[in-house]
């Protein structure tokens, strides 16, 4: 009878973690404008998904800032093109830009930051793209987001 029990016990212990989706992800933007990760794929079993964004070099954020961006691939040009008239005081993102699906604010070296979404704010088969939107890094600081199937 213990012995059932106890294995019971540890069948629930070890079945949870195996069947749970982690709906999180980590990103290092270094000093050599480079994201550590160019993929990222959500579980369309998440309710929602958290990105947090570390950036590990040592610059501030005036000089080599990132920040992470999600859109669709369409319309990334549009949305880095309009975060840079915007202004680093407006964390280099068009104020109201419907096209942001998510962001993080503009970090300096040591900082962190992170961006919650709606998994049911993606589309299967939509491309998204997420990049950095400081002027410049985007060339280097990009990577693909999918909804896994």
């Amino acid at each position: 009878m213990i012995r059932q029990v106890l294995a019971l016990a540890l069948l629930g212990l070890s079945a949870t973690p195996l069947w749970a989706a982690d709906c999180t992800a980590t990103i290092d933007g270094n000093d050599a404008m480079q994201y550590d990760l160019k993929s990222i794929t959500v579980p369309k079993t998440c309710k929602q998904f958290t990105v947090t964004l570390k950036h590990t070099g040592k610059l501030p954020k005036a000089s080599m800032g990132h920040n992470w961006v999600l859109g669709t691939a369409a319309d990334e040009p549009g949305i880095i093109a309009d975060g840079m008239k915007a202004g680093a005081d407006q964390n280099y993102i068009k104020p109201g830009d419907t096209r942001v699906i998510a962001h993080t604010k503009l970090i300096g070296g040591g900082e962190s930051d992170s961006a919650t979404f709606l998994v049911s704010e993606l589309k299967a088969g939509e491309s998204y793209a997420y990049f950095c939107t400081f002027p410049g890094h985007a060339a280097l600081m990009k990577g693909t987001l999918t909804l896994a199937p």
